[in-house]
């Protein structure tokens, strides 16, 4: 734990104290929007964006360009998802389902996209040179899906945020960004209990529908 500390605090002994100010208040909101999410309610979203802005700042100070696309994708995709989950039951509101095939298809289409544009915009910018370039531009894409899946909320998004989160652990560590690095390994956590959690809902709504 004293080692832990110990790094936690040579990683931050240069940042400005608006950085580590931010950093702080996106990891908390980032926690708690996935905490909300777990559980299925819209206020995963209002708090996500919170941390969705803070982290576009942040990424952009750290030459994390991939990341900047994550959080701008994650905003506009919180505000579509903000409206799906809020649609009343009479306007086919949306309940935790399973991915078709059809779903996947759109899915894989995205990752790809994805993928290339992301490597497009490092190279751009003279980068793609390193290990941390290719891990960051490989999360961005799994994020990208993951949220668009979560937004329809199908049960494997969660699945996708595991892996992402696995990624994203050391990628950030590698930056120097200890508690975004924490943040992630609660993330996984929350991960794993959410997918449990919306199977058993997933679960209890197939037995309704039929018993109906």
């Amino acid at each position: 734990m004293k080692e832990v500390l110990i790094t936690i605090l040579e990683s931050y002994a240069l940042k400005s104290p608006i950085i580590i100010f931010l950093e702080i208040l996106a990891v908390f909101c980032g926690i708690t929007s996935v905490f909300f999410a777990k559980k299925e309610s819209i206020l995963f979203y209002p708090i996500g964006l919170i941390s969705n802005f803070i982290y576009i700042y942040l990424c952009l100070q750290f030459h994390l360009l991939g990341d900047v696309l994550i959080n701008i994708y994650f905003a506009s995709m919180s505000i579509y998802g903000w409206y799906l989950w809020s649609l009343p039951k009479e306007h086919s509101q949306i309940y935790i389902s399973q991915s078709s095939s059809k779903d996947w298809f759109k899915a894989f289409g995205l990752f790809v996209i994805t993928l290339a544009f992301v490597s497009s915009v490092y190279k751009l910018n003279d980068r793609f040179d390193q290990l941390t370039d290719f891990a960051d531009t490989l999360t961005t894409a799994i994020f990208f899906v993951a949220m668009w899946l979560g937004a329809r909320k199908k049960i494997e998004n969660w699945l996708l945020w595991m892996l992402g989160h696995a990624i994203s652990i050391p990628l950030y560590l590698d930056k120097g960004l200890v508690l975004t690095s924490i943040q992630f390994c609660v993330f996984f956590i929350i991960a794993i209990l959410g997918y449990i959690q919306w199977k058993k809902k997933l679960t209890q709504n197939s037995n309704i529908y039929a018993n109906a």
